[in-house]
């Protein structure tokens, strides 16, 4: 296994009392969710479990559980046409597209066009209420319109990352081609979940794999 999908054991603290995670510890840690890069910033330093020998800080995994589920309802609570995905990054383009069309959310994956947001003679033109982001570094033109409009904005947060301009974060890997596909995956079910949609889990019909970004 590359860096981004290596299991390490000790990489998360235990899921809140009471609760438990949305999927196996064992998946999250597959995944590469909690693996980050060997930049912290201040911002992130609340979300690291530890740093390893390599130099790698490590994402607390229990948080980042948490805080799908706060997304999950702060977007459901918004009108799904309103809600705009976004990922330059290519290995968020699939999940965005398949979370996006999962919830009925719009997503624009690949090269974010300046003006798409703030500007109506721009082709595409869109005018979401809440925009959420795969990396505030990658996509830091939707951020820039977003923040101009006044808009919210959800940002998945590697530990590299800045966190002062968002309205709600989740703390992952932002980068790996695993760990998007099953961050992404988790944020439309949990989505579903919270309006009611989908009162079993058991009965969200895709797939990790089908949220997977191609090689």
């Amino acid at each position: 296994m590359n860096e981004e999908t290596q299991f390490d054991t000790q990489s998360a603290s235990s899921a809140a009392p009471g609760t438990e995670f949305l999927v196996a510890e064992d998946e999250y840690l597959t995944s590469g969710v909690h693996i980050g890069t060997q930049h912290k910033t201040a911002d992130m330093k609340p979300f690291i479990f530890r740093v390893r020998n390599d130099g790698l800080f490590v994402l607390d995994v229990a948080k980042t559980d948490l805080a799908i589920r706060a997304a999950a309802k702060k977007i459901a609570s918004y009108d799904a046409k309103r809600v705009m995905f976004v990922s330059q990054r290519q290995y968020g383009q699939k999940p965005v597209k398949e979370c996006a069309m999962a919830v009925g959310a719009n997503a624009i994956a690949g090269r974010f066009m300046p003006g798409t947001m703030t500007n109506p003679l721009v082709a595409g033109f869109t005018e979401p209420d809440l925009l959420v982001l795969t990396d505030p570094l990658g996509d830091a033109q939707a951020m820039r319109e977003a923040l101009n409009i006044k808009i919210p904005i959800i940002g998945l947060v590697d530990t590299n990352n800045e966190t002062k301009d968002l309205a709600q974060l989740i703390p992952a890997n932002n980068k790996g081609r695993r760990s998007l596909a099953l961050v992404y995956w988790l944020l439309a079910r949990e989505i579903l979940v919270a309006r009611g949609e989908l009162a079993d889990r058991a009965a969200f019909t895709k797939t990790v794999d089908d949220f997977e970004a191609s090689l």
